[in-house]
């Protein structure tokens, strides 16, 4: 066993030690296509989202130097037809490029760092094949090996885009990186000849790096699109309630905490490793964000593209905004537009992406949390303020203090997150949403809810964890707060909402565009049997 050639299963060992949830169905995917023109599979994901776990599963199961049949007993890759055939039967070359970037940046080797690559692998493979002639050069060291032997090699490559992510500005040792993956992977007659399947892991996809593509040949499963490599980008839904059974978790606070990615394939994913510290902590918190820390966060979010703080603004109060992903070049400097950062905090895992609608949302309270915690410190001022005037609108809401209500509301409009002028009940609806920002720890926000006689403008569902009443509100431009409280009563709007069991407050809100104040009326929701009292 060696440090790059055939390193064992050592590391899928640990793994296993834990409270491992089973993906090894990945492993049936990956024997598909070997040996075939999809033999080039990318896949990227945020951080903590379970990739190194993936490789090492795959060192261990291919790798020829041990002997891993029991460590994979009672998984699902043993139902697969496959699973003897190809078990522990290739030269496995395994590289962890943030690893190798680390260790040369300490040693001061960074301006050789691909070539000192080749040559530490080169080296392995000399004394693994002392019959072939050493070459000057990885690629051609292969082929030769290859042309000898007949042996061909599987690559399992870990955090692949770390050298253009760890050295943005550093473009010899880009160009050079560049060059040896062309060689490894592009030329069609040494590669069909020496490459079985390679396995590459990064947190951006690949396909738009530079002029000089190297992996234009490699299928890549992202996180706008993981096509059948869905089920593998976390913990499905079902996982995690087998994890909570077994552990003694709240499942509807993990859920709340940590689920939010959707895709076409699966609508629930949860982000992994905050599933499995919580579990072993025994306590939900921020687990994956503090990998990173916001920092990373609020850089991006720092960068004020037109329309921004406006988009982040409407996420945080739990709406979705539509993007474009395509104009994202896929790196971290070419930054020129909102969609550009919007799209890049898809790949970092701080939005969920909806393909169907094409929009992007905060996906859970781990990465809220997040948001809230970078936008308090960093340039958007006014966002933070808007949150800390939201906190006092929903506590005076409940007090039923109606004037501080109003005036909390006036505030929100000032904030300049919503249209300066109201000329009618959507754009006093559009600063309602804003204004109530803080509602989204507790509550579900559903505007124009139907009931038997018209809609009711905005009802704030309490979530199952709180205890917070039901808020239901009602708009009006140009007449008065009664009026909106007499209205939710003639049309017995909550009639809605009769077989909800708590309590209920009313509120009525109007803007006079004369004296360009808003006004509050609050009343409490009680029943005599199904009439409003």
């Amino acid at each position: 066993m060696g440090k790059y050639l055939n390193i064992g299963n050592a590391g899928f060992e640990a793994v296993r030690k834990g409270h491992y949830v089973d993906k090894t169905g990945m492993i049936s995917f990956i024997n598909s296509t070997l040996g075939t023109t999809d033999k080039l599979t990318c896949v990227s994901r945020p951080r903590r989202f379970g990739k190194s776990f993936a490789a090492k599963m795959l060192c261990a199961y291919y790798d020829k130097s041990c002997d891993s049949r029991a460590l994979f007993e009672g998984l699902e890759i043993t139902g697969d037809p496959s699973f003897l055939k190809y078990l522990n039967q290739y030269d496995v070359i395994f590289l962890d490029i943030t690893e190798f970037t680390s260790d040369a940046f300490i040693k001061g080797e960074m301006q050789n760092v691909v070539i000192n690559l080749e040559n530490k692998v080169i080296d392995e493979l000399a004394a693994a094949y002392p019959d072939v002639d050493r070459e000057d050069d990885l690629p051609n060291m292969l082929y030769s090996i290859a042309d000898k032997t007949g042996n061909k090699f599987i690559f399992i490559i870990d955090e692949w885009d770390a050298l253009f992510r760890e050295k943005k500005d550093d473009t010899v040792q880009q160009e050079a990186y560049i060059r040896l993956l062309r060689g490894l992977f592009k030329n069609s007659g040494k590669t069909d000849k020496m490459i079985e399947a390679a396995y590459m892991t990064g947190i951006l996809p690949i396909k738009k790096y530079g002029t000089q593509s190297a992996m234009t040949d490699f299928k890549e499963y992202t996180m706008l699109a993981p096509k059948k490599l869905t089920e593998y980008v976390g913990f499905t839904e079902e996982e995690v309630r087998n994890l909570c059974d077994q552990s003694g978790m709240d499942f509807e606070k993990m859920r709340k905490w940590y689920d939010g990615y959707s895709f076409n394939r699966i609508k629930s994913v949860y982000s992994p490793n905050s599933v499995m510290e919580a579990i072993k902590n025994e306590e939900f918190g921020s687990y994956w964000t503090q990998t990173e820390t916001y920092a990373t966060l609020q850089f991006y979010i720092d960068m004020d593209e037109d329309g921004l703080k406006q988009a982040i603004t409407q996420m945080l109060g739990g709406a979705a905004i539509k993007i474009d992903p395509g104009v994202f070049q896929n790196d971290m400097t070419t930054i020129k537009s909102k969609d550009d950062v919007l799209t890049l905090l898809v790949h970092l895992g701080y939005l969920a992406y909806d393909a169907d609608t094409k929009s992007v949302r905060i996906p859970n309270e781990e990465v809220r949390e997040e948001f809230i915690r970078a936008v308090t410190v960093g340039k958007h001022t006014e966002i933070a303020g808007l949150i800390h005037n939201s906190e006092h609108l929903l506590e005076a809401t409940l007090n039923m203090d109606e004037d501080a209500v109003a005036a909390a509301i006036e505030e929100a409009h000032k904030a300049g997150t919503a249209p300066t002028f109201y000329n009618n009940e959507q754009a006093l609806r559009s600063v309602i949403r804003f204004a109530y920002i803080s509602c989204v720890d507790e509550f579900l926000r559903i505007e124009e809810l139907p009931s038997g006689h018209g809609y009711a403008d905005v009802v704030f569902f309490p979530k199952k964890t709180s205890a917070m009443p039901l808020i239901l509100i009602e708009l009006k431009w140009n007449r008065t707060e009664e009026g909106a409280i007499a209205q939710i009563k003639s049309r017995d709007y909550p009639q809605v909402l009769k077989d909800y069991g708590g309590n209920l407050l009313l509120v009525g809100i109007n803007y006079d565009p004369k004296s360009k104040k808003h006004t509050c009326s609050i009343e409490a929701y009680k029943k005599q049997g199904k009439k409003l009292l």
